[in-house]
């Protein structure tokens, strides 16, 4: 499997091998699916809450007695069929935490990425360094490069502070370090642009 080389000016260089064994593996949905749902899972607060009807504030005495007044019975204004009365059966605080064994989490992330390279949406740049923040000069590379959609998913070696600065304005581009890309993160972009070292660290640390 290969990827088009471009240099830090945007300009085409030739062609660059991606590793085999991230980027030509059997795509497997299923697993794709179940890491996803995962994913999404575990970014869940959990801290919704409501009141059950002994939580609810009043409704200490009976309403009315108990018999001989034509009306139902009842016990208590903060009852569930009563307005602002305690809910029955509402969310509670839960974690919603779900784990993936290893072995699924990186099968999962090495069929995200064959999938993006059989599409032939993975560009690759020899390198592209900003000592301070530049979003114009991101922007402006990133223009130069041919976008196979309106999502980019730019990925470094390394936590760079001023890359990541760069681009987090810029409406559709996401910056990530290699080691923290997941399948949800590359399924969610239509296209991923790794910088040459990225290669790198990604088959050190996922291989």
């Amino acid at each position: 499997m290969q990827a088009d080389l471009y240099n830090s000016q945007g300009e085409k260089v030739g062609q660059i091998d991606l590793p085999d064994s991230l980027f030509a593996q059997p795509v497997n949905l299923a697993l794709l699916k179940q890491a996803v749902d995962v994913y999404l899972a575990n970014q869940r607060q959990g801290t919704h809450s409501t009141k059950t009807r002994g939580e609810v504030r009043g409704g200490g005495r009976k309403p009315w007695r108990q018999k001989h007044t034509g009306r139902a019975r009842h016990g208590s204004i903060r009852s569930p069929i009563w307005r602002k009365g305690g809910i029955v059966f509402g969310p509670k605080p839960r974690s919603y935490r779900r784990l993936l064994p290893k072995k699924m989490r990186r099968a999962a992330l090495k069929s995200a990425l064959s999938l993006r390279a059989q599409g032939g949406d993975v560009l690759v740049v020899e390198g592209w360094k900003a000592e301070k923040p530049r979003t114009k000069e991101f922007k402006a590379l990133l223009d130069k490069l041919p976008r196979t959609g309106k999502t980019v998913l730019f990925v470094t070696a390394d936590y760079e502070p001023a890359v990541y600065l760069s681009g987090r304005n810029l409406p559709g581009v996401t910056v990530m370090e290699a080691r923290e890309l997941s399948p949800y993160q590359v399924l969610r972009h239509r296209q991923l642009i790794l910088v040459q070292d990225a290669l790198g660290r990604l088959e050190e640390v996922f291989a």
